[in-house]
């Protein structure tokens, strides 16, 4: 609570000098009488003692004038919406809004909300030269970007570059407020999820294939920065790593991306394919750019299950359809190539695979059915404690007899368990597997 405090008495100081300015750009554009007739007069609050986490942000990257009066513009629709309000007054002698305002509407906030536009009325005012200067706050290279503070977000292509949508990234809205980094949650802005598991390495049974090819993958993880900068490959190789996962459902593809996650304490993201991919031109690419924007610079391991969905082969342009999923394909290829982290694509099927996509993944791992050995070391993993199970019980047999997946097994173990607790046992029997069993077989259209 004393965090939340600090914050909020910080803001309020910064508030209230930003009102200051903002009155006196009014006078000073509209040629009222004014005391002062430059904004710069006004002097932001000392912070230098200051410890909240504006203030320390604000150090941290050596933020002047400009750069603390867009934020705090940027913060306002979330802390003290009607500061703005001053915006929404009408030009008379044309019976709407200032241009020269900016500003954008939303879909449910019935107040101003700020675009570049808006920040360079204040600083700038009609000062050509002035207005040039702030433009180069909203440019890709500066630190409100590439950092993720805020988001400068174009509606429509062909629009003048100021009349982007200024806005805080929810991780430092939150962390200016709360003093929280709070991870991204997963919606309509966000489709992707963040994955963990209780589980280690010892629970997983993988083939000695795939074992090395995971230790590569690993090893690029713990040893990058010296291959790259120690030893001065990074001018022909990039950062950046990318490993296909193919094979069958539940053979372990994405507990193996989540496990590779733990290791080394990197956020493991699924991307939800179903609410990325649009029927609406551009929306693919933009639901897209949101997840690959913020990962760029958090270490996160981008996971796509069911890649084919969106990586799929590319098809001759006979349409404009055709075209524009070609197009989305081309992106796609190109953001996972720009991405300095781990991006791991999923499929059941290689085949589906673009093959523009295939050629530069840096492993390409199997995941094939487990053999007999193998289904039998998963059985036993199921059963930490040998009194679960009923003196009836032949693990061996059974893992000789069906071949199931590592997911398939785990299902037949859950609904075994479930059937001797509905029949009041404390014990799971050899038919309570083998009803378990089945039920994974009818799924993939097998009988015992």
């Amino acid at each position: 609570m004393t965090e939340i405090k600090t914050n909020a008495m910080s803001l309020d100081q910064e508030i209230a000098w930003f009102k200051k300015v903002l009155a006196a750009r009014f006078d000073i554009y509209f040629h009222r009488a004014a005391a002062i007739d430059d904004i710069q007069m006004i002097t932001p609050p000392d912070i230098s003692s200051d410890q909240s986490e504006y203030a320390r942000i604000v150090r941290d990257y050596d933020m002047g004038f400009d750069e603390r009066l867009v934020i705090i513009l940027t913060l306002l629709p979330h802390l003290q919406p009607h500061v703005l309000d001053s915006f929404l007054l009408n030009n008379k002698e044309i019976a709407r809004g200032f241009t020269e305002f900016g500003g954008w509407k939303g879909k449910s906030h019935s107040g101003f909300l700020p675009t570049g536009e808006t920040a360079v009325f204040i600083l700038a005012g009609d000062d050509l030269a002035k207005r040039f200067q702030v433009t180069r706050l909203f440019h890709a290279d500066h630190f409100f970007s590439k950092q993720r503070i805020l988001k400068i977000e174009h509606a429509a292509n062909g629009e003048p570059f100021l009349s982007a949508m200024l806005m805080m990234t929810t991780e430092y809205l939150n962390l200016l407020t709360t003093g929280k980094r709070d991870k991204p949650d997963y919606g309509v802005n966000f489709p992707a999820k963040l994955i963990t598991t209780n589980l280690t390495w010892d629970d997983l049974v993988l083939s000695p294939e795939v074992t090395e090819e995971i230790g590569s993958i690993n090893a690029w993880l713990q040893h990058s920065d010296l291959i790259l900068r120690r030893w001065g490959l990074g001018k022909n190789i990039k950062p950046g790593y990318r490993a296909l996962f193919y094979g069958p459902p539940g053979t372990g593809k994405t507990l193996t991306a989540t496990l590779i996650g733990k290791t080394f304490g990197n956020d493991v993201y699924r991307i939800d394919l179903s609410m990325v991919v649009s029927k609406y031109i551009g929306e693919t690419e933009k639901n897209l750019a949101n997840v690959f924007d913020q990962a760029m610079d958090k270490n996160w391991i981008l996971f796509f299950d069911e890649a084919d969905a969106l990586f799929g082969k590319r098809t001759q342009a006979s349409s404009s359809n055709d075209r524009h999923a070609n197009q989305e394909i081309s992106y796609l290829l190109q953001r996972v190539e720009d991405y300095p982290g781990i991006v791991i694509l999923a499929t059941n099927l290689k085949a589906n695979i673009d093959e523009a996509f295939a050629r530069r993944f840096q492993s390409s791992v199997h995941f094939a059915m487990p053999d007999a050995d193998q289904r039998l070391r998963l059985w036993q993993g199921m059963f930490p404690e040998d009194k679960l199970l009923g003196t009836d019980v032949n693990l061996a047999t059974i893992a000789e007899k069906y071949e199931l997946s590592g997911g398939a097994i785990t299902n037949a173990v859950r609904y075994g368990a479930i059937r001797a607790i509905r029949t009041k046992r404390d014990e799971i029997l050899q038919d309570d597997l083998i009803k378990g069993v089945t039920k994974e077989l009818l799924k993939e259209g097998r009988t015992l």
